[in-house]
């Protein structure tokens, strides 16, 4: 084999990028980094992935798919990256939306919007479909439908053996549980089936928070306990150097309905200490979905000195401990995301995806740097471990390590059990093993 790979792009219709060509830097640049992979494959149809996927297999080339560009894994030297940028085509037919495997979810949404519907997906414009679903999906629309994979109904999948399957709960049912959540373990998804929802009137809501969090956390809480699950909410405090946000403590909200019913269920937290409106009114579906800038060469990202937990209960001692994480490292970061609902509708056993009890999805950490001594970094290391034992799951696409040994926290012992078995039968020979790796049974 030639490091031009040279009989790899004799056969593509699409494209082979490796060091030697003048568009490396351009084409190894990902939206969270810059990656070091031995070649790049920009497949132009489903018979160049079917070439690259075998090829790869032939090398023992580790696999990379590269959706919209936002998972820690292409930072990892060596293997192919797949990029399937030019996979994005969206079709719509009555409320089935049939989603190319590199299509974003802003592209997504601005294609569904005008025909009235819309897909519970996460919270940016140039996140991929493909690693938010095939990881579960948690975003603004999580506790009125559910999970981005909940709404998954079927898949076109490239295997690790090169063949094409089309899998639904009807043909292939072990294997579409096992994409609900299991990550890319099984092979190259070129395209997602969904079942999409009619979109009513949409509120979107922004609050400053100033001040003691604590207060305005636990009115929070208590209004997510009840409210109808139209209602979607999210906590953020950032730090000045965290480029993805404005710094500060933020409540922000999804209501699906009328803007008079938003204002009377949020009333409490509205009248909380601190907390002043800054938005508050209808808004558009694609509008929801924030911009991310992709990463600067020049400045790469710090590390990150924490982790992500589901949250059966938040309750006083966990809001406590987060506030008190956050004041007490300048450089760090705290969010939640409320659940339940729709979320909680799904039986433990039907998705790969872990703690469909949770009712709340908590993130910390400290961003790493000069700061963050050896002492600084235990305690912070410590506080968080303190908060992530109250938690009953962790959610692999909020997560920023490519430690392998990560992969045993993110599934119950039976779930990876049976994830390992469905490995066994479409990737036995592991090829696709860059992602939070399930092995073969």
């Amino acid at each position: 084999m030639t490091t031009t790979h040279d009989d790899l792009r004799a056969g593509l219709t699409g494209t082979v990028v490796t060091a030697s060509d003048p568009d490396w830097d351009d084409a190894r640049l990902f939206h969270s980094g810059i990656g070091e992979p031995d070649l790049i494959v920009r497949p132009a149809d489903i018979d160049d992935v079917r070439a690259a996927v075998t090829y790869a297999a032939r090398a023992d080339l580790p696999v990379v798919v590269r959706g919209g560009g936002h998972s820690a894994w292409g930072s990892v030297p060596g293997g192919m990256t797949i990029d399937l940028s030019d996979l994005r085509d969206i079709a719509v037919d009555g409320t089935r939306v049939r989603v190319g495997g590199g299509a974003t979810w802003g592209a997504v949404a601005a294609a569904i919007a005008p025909r009235g519907l819309g897909i519970s997906s996460g919270d940016t414009a140039s996140v991929g479909v493909g690693g938010l679903t095939l990881g579960g999906g948690i975003g603004w629309m999580v506790r009125a439908w559910g999970l981005a994979a909940d709404q998954l109904v079927g898949v076109q999948l490239v295997t690790a053996a090169g063949d094409v399957v089309e899998a639904t709960d009807a043909t292939e049912p072990e294997l579409l549980w096992a994409l609900r959540g299991g990550g890319g373990n099984f092979g190259v998804v070129t395209r997602f089936d969904f079942e999409a929802h009619p979109l009513p009137a949409l509120v979107w809501v922004e609050l400053a928070v100033a001040g003691d969090a604590r207060p305005a956390l636990r009115a929070l809480r208590d209004v997510l306990r009840d409210a109808p699950r139209e209602l979607t909410a999210t906590y953020m405090d950032v730090p000045a150097m965290d480029p993805s946000a404005p710094p500060g403590a933020s409540i922000t909200a999804c209501w699906l309905g009328d803007e008079a019913d938003a204002r009377r269920l949020l009333a409490p937290v509205l009248a909380a200490p601190g907390v002043t409106e800054v938005a508050f009114g209808p808004a558009a579906y694609p509008e929801i979905l924030a911009d991310m800038p992709p990463a600067d060469p020049a400045r790469p990202a710090p590390g990150f000195v924490g982790g992500n937990t589901l949250l059966v209960e938040l309750d006083d001692d966990v809001i406590d401990r987060l506030v008190a994480f956050r004041e007490a490292q300048p450089a760090s970061v705290v969010f939640l995301r409320s659940l339940g609902g729709a979320y909680g509708d799904v039986a433990a056993a039907a998705t790969a995806f872990p703690a469909r009890g949770a009712t709340w999805f908590a993130m910390a950490g400290a961003f790493d740097g000069p700061h963050l001594d050896g002492a600084e970094r235990a305690r912070v290391e410590a506080d968080w471990a303190a908060i992530a034992r109250e938690g009953a799951g962790v959610y692999g696409n909020f997560l920023t390590t490519t430690d392998p040994a990560v992969a045993a926290t993110l599934y119950p012992a039976d779930t990876m059990a049976r994830l390992s078995r469905v490995k066994r039968a479409w990737d036995p020979g592991n090829v696709f093993r860059r992602n939070h790796n399930v092995r073969p049974a």
